[in-house]
């Protein structure tokens, strides 16, 4: 028994020494070493959190995870399709000021004032996808333009508050309907809302890309562009559906995450971008494209969702928390190039 245990030691610290003999070894060893320490600090600070596993807890997840499900998904879309979308966050931030706006201060009914800020998520989508195709101009320019455009005119629509805000009550005409709130605050059969809306765009995701030529077409267009559009993919048109949805998934987070607060205003949801692609990445999809799945970064949202609320359990302040995330985020990137780099 001992003998075995000892020559199983031996050929343990063989391999090591074989991985550490070549550049290619050492940063495999290096890789999985702080995978294997990060994974040990996770699990330490997950289970000295305070409240971490009471069902209190797991419900405010729920409802605080779910914008970043839902855009996290339209990301997957546009980073499978070989793209990026850098204005996520503002079209969440816009699409949920329009739809307050309209109701709160223009008259405008619930149904209509919700097609209202689905619209504009749409709308942007689309025209971030036909600058891109159309114009032949990188999709991390445009979409940044779209995102500092988008910010603005949410400044300018809601006047740089709150919506509604007590500072504009004489021009009010209501409060935020019931139907918003139940979004992002209510329950069915006891689930968050907001959960099941992000679970539903997870599962419309894997639908799309498992099960329709246009899924395929994003794997297509991602893996050798040139090569797609040789096979007859209508390659211009698919990327305009990618960042069409994207905007789409966008919007329906913004409504959501108005229901949550309570509150719409044209700052919110600054980090989605950064969370978006940072959830894409952890759960597998290349940031180059032609490989993803919407499970996959329903998996990463899951985790970016558990270190910030083990953050706030332990009390970690916010501008902290940033710094925290930043990191997390970079590590992240680094990790998964140095994973394809040297997996092989």
């Amino acid at each position: 028994m001992a003998t075995g245990s000892s020559e199983a030691s031996v050929s343990a610290l063989g391999r090591v020494g074989v991985l550490v003999r070549t550049p290619r070894g050492r940063i495999r060893l290096f890789f999985w070493t702080v995978l294997l320490v990060s994974a040990l600090l996770f699990a330490y600070y997950v289970g000295t959190a305070p409240g971490f596993f009471s069902p209190n807890n797991a419900i405010n997840m729920g409802q605080r995870t779910a914008p970043d499900i839902i855009v996290a998904v339209g990301q997957t879309l546009v980073i499978i399709s070989a793209g990026i979308d850098l204005s996520v966050g503002a079209v969440v931030a816009l699409s949920g000021s329009v739809t307050s706006v309209a109701f709160c201060y223009w008259g405008v009914p619930v149904g209509p004032a919700l097609l209202l800020g689905l619209l504009t998520g749409t709308v942007l989508g689309l025209i971030n996808g036909l600058i891109i195709t159309k114009g032949r101009i990188p999709d991390f320019i445009v979409t940044l333009g779209t995102m500092v455009t988008a910010r603005g005119l949410g400044l300018i629509l809601t006047g740089g508050l709150p919506v509604p805000s007590h500072l504009t009550a004489l021009s009010l005409k209501a409060y935020l309907p019931a139907e918003i709130i139940w979004l992002g605050s209510g329950f069915v059969y006891g689930v968050p809302t907001g959960a099941l809306i992000g679970l539903a765009s997870v599962v419309a995701g894997w639908v799309i890309l498992n099960h329709t030529g246009l899924g395929r077409a994003f794997f297509a267009i991602g893996g050798n562009r040139e090569a797609a559009r040789v096979s007859g993919i209508a390659v211009d048109r698919t990327r305009v559906a990618a960042y069409i949805i994207s905007g789409l998934l966008a919007a329906i987070a913004g409504l959501v995450l108005v229901g949550r607060m309570n509150s719409a205003n044209a700052l919110m949801a600054d980090q989605a971008e950064m969370n978006s692609i940072a959830s894409a990445v952890i759960g597998g999809t290349d940031l180059y494209g032609g490989a993803g799945s919407v499970t996959g970064s329903l998996f990463g949202s899951v985790i970016m969702g558990i270190v910030r609320n083990v953050l706030n359990l332990h009390g970690v302040r916010d501008f902290a928390q940033r710094v925290v995330t930043g990191l997390l985020i970079i590590g992240v990137v680094l990790f998964d190039q140095l994973r394809r780099r040297f997996a092989t």
